[in-house]
């Protein structure tokens, strides 16, 4: 029999709608859905000899990649993609540290829970849970968290919600939620509009997104697309953010970010991060324009260091040196 190619076996996957987390879920009702399960991923090749995995968590099924040696670094992704945004990254990274790269809940092959009510499925703390529960059962007790965007928000809670796990904390081109939302001008509107669009009651954004999918999709990653994201990897963001439970999902994030997560944030406001924070930030996005991104950091944190890397908003993809880089010096520090 020859052997399947590896867009033969993208096509097969979507035709039946099948992601790491269906395939553990099928494995897993035979097995003992305690143990992480090995899963045969279709983004492996962009992570050699790194090893897959779907862990069912207390609300989800997690799924990731993990490789390399040293202490451990678990690496979150941003909206709309998913743990490829870390590939490039990733393989320096490995030779000094042990990295989990996961999909967040409600992205790229974990499930996707349904959302609606407060909101709560999506909110920080929820999908921080998730992945501390993913790094216990790997055996990490105590890691550091580097996050991208909502993956950067995941890691804020984390950090404030696991003080006794988060040995180091890093966000990339976010600033607070809190803050974003109490300090809106008609620029920061404009900017992040999708902020506001997301938000609205389902199914309005679910409904428009889901009938012209791709074309959203271009806009938000066009312009990187072949230089910064290769064709191959913008296809597997496409296959996963287009299912109607992914789009369901993100909408929740976001949901969640304007109402559930504004109360959690309110109610530890004064108490400060004393773990290290590293904040990156692209010199060319709207962060830079219209925030005093290291002042705002330092409001939050006791030990915070940051500087604007020469990209747009998709730091790791678009500059990945800089990013590895500035990581590696803050992770060894």
């Amino acid at each position: 029999m020859p052997v399947r190619t590896r867009r033969e076996m993208l096509k097969t996957a979507v035709a039946f709608g099948l992601g790491a987390a269906s395939r553990n879920k099928l494995a897993a009702a035979a097995g003992d859905s305690a143990v992480p399960q090995a899963t045969i991923s279709l983004t492996a090749p962009f992570f050699p000899e790194f090893k897959s995995g779907t862990w069912e968590s207390s609300g989800a099924a997690i799924h990731y990649v993990t490789g390399g040696s040293g202490s451990p670094v678990l690496l979150l992704h941003g909206y709309p993609q998913n743990h490829l945004m870390w590939r490039k990254v990733a393989q320096q990274l490995a030779r000094n540290f042990t990295l989990v790269v996961a999909d967040l809940r409600g992205y790229g092959d974990s499930s996707k829970p349904v959302g609606g009510g407060d909101h709560s499925t999506y909110s920080k703390r929820t999908m921080a849970q998730d992945q501390v529960e993913l790094m216990q059962r790997l055996g990490f007790q105590k890691f550091a968290v580097v996050g991208h965007d909502r993956g950067g928000r995941v890691a804020h809670r984390m950090a404030r919600d696991h003080r006794d796990r988060v040995t180091k904390l890093a966000v990339l081109d976010i600033i607070p939620t809190y803050t974003l939302y109490h300090s809106v001008t008609q620029e920061v509107a404009t900017a992040y509009y999708h902020w506001f669009f997301l938000i609205q009651p389902e199914p309005f954004p679910e409904t428009l997104i889901g009938h012209s999918v791709e074309f959203y999709l271009r806009r938000l990653l066009g312009p990187l697309v072949p230089d910064a994201i290769s064709e191959d990897v913008y296809a597997e963001y496409l296959r996963t953010f287009r299912e109607p439970a992914a789009i369901h999902a993100s909408c929740e994030d976001y949901r969640a970010g304007a109402s559930i997560d504004l109360d959690h944030d309110a109610a530890d406001l004064a108490e400060k991060i004393t773990c290290p924070l590293l904040a990156l930030w692209g010199e060319r996005g709207p962060i830079e324009r219209y925030y005093d991104v290291l002042g705002t950091w330092k409001e939050r944190g006791t030990d915070v260091t940051g500087r604007a890397i020469p990209s747009g908003h998709f730091l790791a993809e678009e500059k990945p040196d800089d990013v590895t880089r500035e990581l590696m010096k803050f992770l060894e520090a």
